[in-house]
């Protein structure tokens, strides 16, 4: 059976551990799949983590157990030290690009079309927004029969120039709440927003950087 999360929807905590697996299988490859301290690292740093989050080893495991049921993640044996991998993509039933799109939203919170782009730059490289758009359309028009929608488009914030979207992998979301905070235009909060698309800005021109060195055969 597809993927639904209307009737079995994913925790918060597993959640962020699938979204955890999707970043380092395309950031780190070198120590993918990872192990429970790893993933445990992965799911508590404090950046590109919208909310930072404190999950103890137990509830990592608890959250892996869940998801293994769901075939959503796979333990791999044969070493001493157990490693876990995502079958997130196919488990879903979405392509890769979905499936990076859905990890984002589900680290970093709701975003815009352009943001997921930026901030999708380690993980795919997308042509244009439009590209994006085109994946969250399709996202949100997913059929009954293949487990229902799994991103939304919240309403646009007054003030704000674009709308934002968010997963629905843990099931239904309160839009409206979801969509306050883009609305409280506070120096503090204007100065966050700021950052956080400059830090994804240079994170996205590092990753253009190395690309650009590998290909000349030079160091970044």
């Amino acid at each position: 059976m597809p993927f639904d999360a209307r009737t079995r929807p994913l925790t918060t905590p597993q959640a962020r551990v699938l979204a955890t697996l999707l970043e380092k299988s395309r950031t780190v490859p070198d120590s993918y799949p990872l192990t429970l301290n790893s993933l445990v690292a992965g799911c508590n740093q404090k950046s590109s983590r919208e909310p930072v989050m404190q999950l103890t080893d137990g509830e990592v495991q608890e959250a892996l157990d869940g998801l293994r049921q769901q075939t959503l993640v796979t333990e791999i044996g044969g070493a001493r030290v157990a490693r876990w991998e995502h079958n997130f993509a196919r488990g879903v039933g979405v392509p890769d690009q979905s499936a990076v799109l859905l990890g984002l939203l589900m680290l970093r919170g709701p975003q815009t079309a352009g943001e997921l782009r930026i901030n999708a730059e380690r993980w795919y490289r997308f042509a244009d927004i439009s590209s994006v758009e085109a994946f969250l359309d399709e996202l949100q028009e997913r059929s009954d029969e293949k487990g229902g929608p799994l991103v939304v488009l919240l309403p646009r914030a007054p003030g704000a120039r674009e709308s934002r979207w968010a997963h629905l992998l843990c099931g239904p979301v309160d839009a409206t709440a979801l969509a306050a905070p883009a609305a409280e235009s506070t120096p503090d909060g204007t100065l966050a927003q700021r950052v956080q698309a400059l830090e994804a800005e240079v994170a996205a021109l590092r990753a253009t950087v190395e690309r650009l060195c590998g290909q000349l055969g030079g160091e970044p």
